[in-house]
């Protein structure tokens, strides 16, 4: 396995669990927060969550920033720009598949049954 698929399978991982999704979404929509602050958006405990928070830096998706006594995490996107390279291949082909239908529907006769 190379480099870069090691990083590819910890940033799948990362994003397979929907808790850790919703993270990454409370920090895109409302920007860098205190553990505390996305421990409140969950039903579990802090050291839960924070198993959590140790995935998603270790995938590269968010980065820690201690001040003072408080965590602050910070959303980093440029994993998902990479794995959306690497999506886009698949996106194209689903597109010419879903064209291709789309132009044989038009082809066929329509049903006048009503």
């Amino acid at each position: 396995m190379t480099t870069t698929g090691a990083v590819e399978d910890r940033i799948f991982a990362a994003l397979a669990n929907a808790t850790r999704r919703e993270v990454l979404r409370l920090l895109r929509e409302r920007g860098p927060q205190p553990v505390q602050a996305l421990a409140d958006h969950f039903d579990m405990r802090r050291p839960s969550l924070s198993e959590h928070l140790k995935v998603l830096r270790e995938a590269g998706l968010v980065s820690e920033q201690r001040s003072g006594r408080q965590r602050i995490y910070r959303l980093e996107a440029a994993p998902l720009a990479d794995l959306q390279d690497w999506l886009h291949p698949y996106e194209r082909f689903w597109r010419g598949q879903l064209t291709g239908l789309g132009e044989l529907l038009d082809r066929m006769p329509d049903d006048d049954r009503s």
